[in-house]
């Protein structure tokens, strides 16, 4: 019998209402449908007693229907204790056979009928009692389905978060890299203006000493007189062309270790973009992943629900079956729900098989989804 309920924490929705509820609900439409005080304190024992498989005592009974006297329903069950007795006795008729011996024969039937039934209700409770374990068990189930839903969540939402801080990292480190590379270009620029101010000047140079070469064949003829002020002028030339050697070869030092700087600041700011470019990959499968395990959950709650909707659409079926069988056939309805309280749960077993069936088959759903996410991620 256990192993046909492997599938009922599944099946079972865990608003599921109980025992005293549906006995309630019965009691108010026994009410409509019994105005008299006594017929339906009679009604109310045999649903006690034959669907419940609670034994009815006076003050249970007027504590359920709370009308007239506390003596009524005394009375009513003693007739209801009797009415039982006298149908449950068992008469065996026969010729040729004693009254003593016929009395006894029925006596035993009547104990074995008794056993029978006991052994029955108790199998109905033991049942009953692993439903409940297993209703409580699928309620755990899904409030811990629903905590690590929204732990994912939460942690979709930091990823989520710190993809967001890298991103703006990264545009800020773009910013200062296109900044120095302006730098740079400014420099390239200012070193090309000083070697064109250098060429310039050696041009200028080489023009003067052209000027001097000429000067010097002129001034051949008066070398004596002019030899000491042509010397202090070669002086004078000199000095100036070292002084611009000089300032042009400090200038070259400079764009020099300018340029080394700026190599050094790109080399860092490449080195940290791809760093950065890294963790944000890092970060975009972690959240690839998150969001399959997110889609296969969803899926399974969905399946949950679709399960719990039909369930309780059977419910509403069969209560409905059941209150047409009541109104067709009202002089059987004493005897009725005992029957159809014992042949109840073989007739759901199939039920709760079958769906249990949809679970299985959303969690494969669920986990072939998040194969392929990751297929598709790779």
């Amino acid at each position: 019998m256990s192993g046909d309920l492997s599938a009922v924490p599944s099946a079972i929705p865990p608003d599921m209402p109980s025992d005293d509820t549906r006995l309630a609900a019965d009691i108010e439409r026994l009410k409509t449908e019994f105005p008299k005080t006594r017929e339906l304190y009679r009604e109310v024992c045999a649903l006690l007693f034959f669907r419940f498989g609670q034994t009815p005592t006076a003050n249970r009974l007027y504590q359920l229907v709370k009308r007239g006297s506390m003596g009524t329903p005394a009375a009513v069950l003693g007739e209801f204790w009797a009415e039982l007795r006298d149908k449950s006795r068992v008469r065996i008729e026969h010729p040729d056979l004693p009254a003593d011996l016929g009395a006894a024969a029925g006596e035993l039937v009547a104990t074995l009928w008794t056993r029978a039934t006991a052994s029955a209700q108790a199998e109905l409770d033991a049942l009953r009692a692993e439903v409940e374990a297993r209703r409580t068990e699928a309620q755990q189930t899904v409030a811990a389905v629903r905590g690590e839903l929204e732990r994912t969540e939460t942690a979709l939402e930091q990823r989520t978060a710190a993809l967001l801080v890298a991103q703006v990292e990264v545009r800020e480190l773009e910013k200062a890299l296109a900044e120095d590379h302006a730098a740079r270009h400014a420099l390239e620029s200012e070193v090309s203006r000083l070697k064109a101010g250098a060429a310039a000047r050696d041009r200028e140079l080489e023009k003067v000493r052209e000027g001097f070469s000429r000067d010097l064949e002129k001034l051949r003829e008066t070398a004596e007189r002019a030899e000491e002020r042509l010397r202090a002028t070669e002086k004078r030339a000199l000095l100036e062309i070292d002084r611009e050697r000089g300032a042009v070869a400090k200038l070259q030092k400079e764009v020099d270790e300018t340029t080394r700087r700026a190599d050094r600041r790109e080399a860092e700011h490449h080195r940290a973009v791809d760093a950065l470019q890294a963790q944000l990959g890092d970060a975009r499968h972690q959240a690839g992943v998150l969001q399959g395990r997110l889609d296969a959950v969803q899926a399974a709650n969905v399946t949950l629900q679709q399960q719990l909707a039909a369930l309780r659409q059977a419910e509403r079926r069969a209560g409905a079956h059941e209150a047409a069988s009541r109104e067709a056939h009202p002089v059987r309805a004493k005897a009725a729900p005992a029957r159809s309280t014992a042949a109840r749960p073989p007739a759901s077993r199939p039920a709760r098989k079958s769906a249990a069936a949809p679970v299985k088959a959303g969690e494969t759903a669920g986990k072939t989804a998040g194969r392929r996410k990751k297929r598709g991620q790779a």
